[in-house]
């Protein structure tokens, strides 16, 4: 497989997770839409190290602290996501937004 087969394959992820998330209106559809975003990330940066610096670390370094970054937004938002259903029963980003003001 070549780069571009891989970095188009990143690109799809990315755009279908941008249209996920900004389609969506329940706060966990938008949050699996930012996860493929990342995920889009994740396979562009493991096919640039691949195919760029296959001896080096670095490539592995950032997919690890791309991954953590993804586990931690994951926790949290669903942290917040239960947080707010449990007090007002809202599931959707409309309602949610009524909450602020």
């Amino acid at each position: 497989m070549t780069l571009e087969l891989f970095l188009l394959l990143a690109a799809g992820l990315f755009a279908i997770g941008l249209f996920g998330a900004l389609s969506q209106m329940s706060i966990v559809m938008i949050m699996m839409g930012l996860e493929l975003m990342l995920n889009g990330v994740i396979v562009a940066t493991a096919a640039f190290w691949f195919y760029v610096a296959p001896g080096g670390t670095d490539g592995q370094v950032l997919i690890v602290v791309v991954i953590t970054a993804m586990a931690i937004e994951m926790a949290a938002g669903f942290a917040v996501a239960t947080a707010i259903y449990r007090s007002r029963q809202v599931d959707m980003t409309d309602d949610a937004a009524d909450l602020a003001g």
